[in-house]
């Protein structure tokens, strides 16, 4: 159900950092001094330890013989992951890459080693699925319209089981509040139902067991028109909600007095994601099919459906983005195999950029990338940081940061 992985390059974890260790150790608080600039370099060959039963052994049993040897009272392992990824970047060992062993040191360390194992199935396919912030619940939404919370801490229990109520396709996304007490779950339809998870009740069936209030996104210049919601978010605060739909607009509903209280054209085509950029809420940034990202400020509309600023940099529609909660930094999924770490200092005002002519016909849902544009680069990219390795393919795939996220860039992805 779900894939995780590091921030870091995983696919290049290795061995030369393992000696960075071994030497930096040595020369802390010894009497050897180097001056600017140069860098001192044992000559003594290390033992052989690519082989990566043998490192798992050695990583569980204790430190190396060679580490015995040359470091009497410091036996510590693992070895520090920023001197190896320091190391690797200043081609310590001189053949610019992990081994098969140091990989395997880092993945030991930062990666889930066991599973996957089965938590629970259903008769039709999981669309969505989300950690809470804390990590104690997980909600999963199925095309066969059941919700499920599990509470991962009394061993992935189902802690309330919704029946969606008006489903059309498929549940498109939820969300739950910050405390933990409602969930929202969108549809392609421009009603969105809010739910009491924190009721005793387990199963939660609309006008049964439970009232599933709707929550109407429908707006009065929207030409009365329907449309579909792919994403929705709570506020920090929990008092608003902010949806994009599949009509090219961002939505804002206020919960406390119930009713719609802004709506935005935002993009040329379907938006895909929206999230709040922070605790304030005057922030939000937006993602859609025309492959940009967008920061809009409620604050300061200096003309009606007017950004604050834009984002280029992906190739391909947007299908997730993640706010690291700050009003700065941002990620964002893209149907371009990439995932993109964003800062909106660096937004622009405008998107007069060529990306030229696309020579090649692709459909995410249906076919795989096509390999020449695997290393096709936008000419304008704003972005910080891009992050290759997975696939987005048959649905739009969601990217979020790890739980650490205040103080380092690690990212996971659910499918």
């Amino acid at each position: 159900m779900f894939v995780t992985a590091s921030g870091v390059d995983i696919d290049e974890m290795g061995y030369a950092m393992s000696r960075l260790e071994i030497e930096s150790e040595l020369f802390d608080g010894s009497k050897v001094t180097n001056e600017a600039g140069c860098s001192t370099r044992s000559n003594k060959p290390l033992h052989n330890v690519d082989h990566e039963i043998a490192q798992l052994t050695n990583l569980r049993s204790g430190p190396h013989e060679r580490l015995r040897q040359l470091m009497p009272g410091k036996q510590q392992l693992p070895v520090s992951p920023v001197k190896m990824l320091a190391g690797r970047e200043g081609n310590y060992s001189g053949r610019g890459r992990f081994s098969l062993a140091d990989r395997c040191h880092m993945l030991s360390r930062y990666l889930p080693v066991n599973g996957p194992w089965l938590v629970d199935q259903m008769t039709s396919r999981a669309y969505v699925s989300q950690f809470s912030a804390d990590g104690s619940l997980f909600v999963a939404g199925f095309q066969g319209s059941n919700i499920r919370i599990y509470n991962v801490d009394r061993g992935w229990k189902v802690q309330k089981n919704i029946l969606a109520k008006s489903l059309r396709w498929t549940v498109t996304d939820t969300s739950l509040s910050p405390d933990q007490r409602y969930l929202v779950y969108a549809s392609m339809s421009p009603i969105v139902h809010i739910v009491d998870v924190g009721s005793a009740t387990t199963d939660s069936l609309a006008k049964v067991t439970e009232i599933h209030e709707g929550l109407d996104f429908s707006a009065a210049d929207d030409g009365g028109y329907p449309f579909g919601i792919f994403s929705v978010k709570f506020s920090t605060d929990g008092r608003e909600l902010v949806a994009g739909s599949n009509d090219n607009s961002i939505y804002v509903y206020d919960l406390e007095a119930n009713k719609l209280s802004l709506r935005i054209v935002a993009h040329t085509a379907d938006v895909n994601t929206v999230t709040f950029a922070d605790e304030s809420g005057n922030l939000i940034y937006s993602g859609s099919d025309d492959s940009l990202c967008k920061v809009w400020d409620r604050r300061c509309f200096i003309a009606k459906d007017t950004p604050a600023g834009v984002l280029m940099g992906h190739l391909e529609g947007i299908t997730f983005l993640d706010s690291r909660g700050d009003g700065r930094f941002f990620i964002s999924n893209g149907k371009d195999q990439t995932i993109k770490l964003w800062d909106i200092r660096k937004m622009s005002s405008n998107t007069s950029c060529d990306v030229g002519f696309r020579s090649y016909e692709w459909d995410y849902r249906w076919m795989d990338y096509p390999p020449q544009a695997r290393d096709l680069k936008h000419p304008c990219d704003q972005s910080v940081a891009t992050y290759k390795g997975h696939s987005v393919l048959r649905t739009l795939i969601r990217c979020y940061f790890s739980p650490e996220y205040r103080s380092k860039v690690h990212l996971h992805w659910i499918s």
